[in-house]
């Protein structure tokens, strides 16, 4: 994707050209997303004291990743690793007490009740895999126009010249 003639790409083309440009696979999107919100969630803990409004914001930008990062052949999963990697994020500033039940019970709780952000972040992975899907089903749509463009005139060429009834040819009473 280069600039159009004349004219330079501008600075904040040129700082996304920048940026890093993995294509994990399906699981790989999935752990970074999950690795990435773990780690929000401890410094949300450990700085924040448990901002939700810190942790949410700063999940709208790890879904846009997970989605943008993801190989074209696993791009379905980005909406659906997404809210996984929220449910993991949300376990270290979700609190409860009382052992495993307790903590559990509060994980679930903090889902129901920062659904706005979870739902977002969702969204976001959604609409970025869409898009991309949608641009590689055109970009394989021109590339598949020409080849059949030119495959068309040769077989619509001079058909083949009717058999003279010779020696093969056999009478309907034959048959």
């Amino acid at each position: 994707m280069r600039a159009p003639a004349g004219r330079g790409a501008s600075p904040a083309v040129l700082a996304l050209r920048r940026l890093p440009n993995p294509r994990l696979t399906g699981i790989g999107a999935g752990l970074f997303a999950a690795a990435a919100m773990f780690l929000i969630g401890c410094v949300d803990w450990l700085l924040f004291d448990e901002s939700p409004v810190f942790f949410g914001l700063l999940f709208l930008p790890v879904s846009a990743l997970t989605a943008l990062w993801v190989r074209p052949a696993d791009l379905v999963t980005a909406p659906i690793s997404v809210p996984i990697a929220f449910a993991v994020g949300i376990a270290p500033i979700a609190g409860g007490t009382g052992g495993l039940g307790g903590r559990t019970m509060a994980v679930v709780t903090a889902l129901a009740v920062h659904a706005g952000w979870l739902y977002g972040g969702t969204l976001v992975a959604g609409l970025i895999a869409s898009v991309r899907k949608v641009r590689l089903m055109r970009a394989r749509q021109r590339r598949m126009m020409p080849a059949a463009q030119t495959a068309r005139p040769a077989a619509a060429g001079p058909s083949p010249a009717p058999r003279p009834a010779g020696r093969g040819a056999r009478k309907p009473s034959q048959r």
